[in-house]
């Protein structure tokens, strides 16, 4: 392994270890007989839906709270809104193996999340995060979010590392560069076979069976 290889990896949880959350979200607006794009405009590129949502990653709002405030705003029923848009996520098994291969190569891997709140729908409900990764780092816990450059500070000194020993991944472009002017090798996700190619050449070790 060359002094240039990273040795840390930090990813993202929602469209790196899943599957990609557009595609979820557009399934929700058609099930609920909604527009196309009206999840996308009202709660996040509207400011009120931006505030929400930024206080509901930080903790200062329950997801709860985030529901009964953002159902009326999409003109549907608030109940366990949160889950319902989510409800076709799945994990991304590729890049779940892939991180499970980096660990056994000596990587130290973590995971850092913008979270959506805990309750009543758990987004990381059957993926054993705190079981299988060094560190796991949930933006609510810590009263901050990605894009914070303090969150990130939060995962080095979780894993023990420091920011140009490690490659962050994101499937949100900013978050991304964000993590590279921290000094992190940065990869911005968007096909699973792509993040993990970058992956090997970065980490310098195979990342799929049979390389």
């Amino acid at each position: 392994m060359s002094h240039l290889n990273r040795v840390g990896l930090v990813l993202d949880f929602g469209g790196v270890l899943t599957t990609p959350l557009l595609p979820a979200v557009l399934n929700f607006e058609k099930r609920e007989g909604l527009g196309q794009g009206a999840c996308i405009n009202a709660l996040y590129r509207d400011e009120e839906g931006v505030r929400l949502t930024s206080e509901l990653e930080r903790g200062s709002i329950t997801q709860t709270e985030w529901n009964e405030a953002a159902g009326p705003k999409l003109g549907v029923s608030p109940d366990n809104l949160m889950g319902r848009i989510f409800t076709d996520l799945r994990p991304e098994q590729a890049i779940i193996d892939a991180a499970a291969m980096a660990q056994r190569a000596g990587i130290k891997v973590g995971i850092l999340s913008n979270s959506v709140g805990l309750a009543p729908w758990d987004l990381y409900d059957g993926y054993d995060l705190d079981a299988l990764y060094h560190s796991v780092v949930i933006s609510e816990h810590h009263g901050m979010r990605k894009p914070d450059p303090d969150l990130f500070r939060v995962s080095l000194k979780e894993l023990g590392m420091s920011a140009d020993e490690c490659v962050f991944v994101d499937d949100t472009e900013s978050y991304v560069r964000a993590a590279e002017e921290l000094g992190f090798a940065g990869v911005h996700a968007q096909q699973p076979a792509q993040t993990i190619s970058r992956l090997e050449t970065l980490l310098g070790v195979a990342l799929t069976e049979g390389t």
